[in-house]
């Protein structure tokens, strides 16, 4: 007997549902974070893959902010009949990636978690921060979400900022 089990990649920037029994959802984070919402009732969900948690510029559309990826995450589980009060997540990733003075893993995480308060979604689990990459792999239809962690490197340190030397005069004779 063959797994007839379908992976799809969501991968940074981007978003999936589904409502097969057979699909997984898979992603591989580092500082981005995953957000897996799903309606057990209905046996829908859809995990999303966002890299920074706001827009500098407020007009932007783009699916690499985090609030355009929850919202369109949202409304398209809504498309699919999924009911907003039966909502619940599961968080991943926001690691540490660089040894820089701005956390961004944590940046994205506290964005997710407030996002999820503000919109009463309960957050059923988290794996959040660290220092080490994940692969998720989350069955939308149940919920089901596990990691493994990928052993890599440590963080990069940030490198110092080189200071122009100061100029010599230098006289040919």
């Amino acid at each position: 007997m063959t797994d007839q089990r379908k992976t799809i990649t969501v991968v940074q920037g981007d978003y999936a549902v589904s409502r097969d029994p057979a699909v997984t959802l898979s992603t591989v984070l580092g500082s981005c974070i995953a957000v897996c919402l799903f309606d057990r009732q209905r046996q829908v969900g859809g995990m999303n893959h966002f890299l920074l948690a706001t827009a500098s510029d407020l007009a932007s559309d783009d699916l690499k902010y985090g609030v355009n990826a929850m919202e369109l995450l949202i409304i398209k589980l809504l498309r699919l009949g999924v009911e907003r009060h039966r909502l619940e997540a599961k968080l991943f990733g926001g690691a540490r990636m660089t040894d820089h003075s701005r956390d961004i893993g944590a940046s994205n995480a506290r964005f997710a978690q407030d996002f999820l308060s503000k919109e009463g979604i309960p957050c059923l689990s988290s794996s959040l921060g660290g220092t080490k990459a994940r692969r998720v792999q989350f069955i939308p239809t149940t919920g089901y979400a596990r990691q493994l962690q990928i052993a890599g490197p440590p963080p990069v340190p940030e490198l110092p900022k080189r200071t122009p030397r100061p100029q010599q005069e230098i006289t040919l004779f």
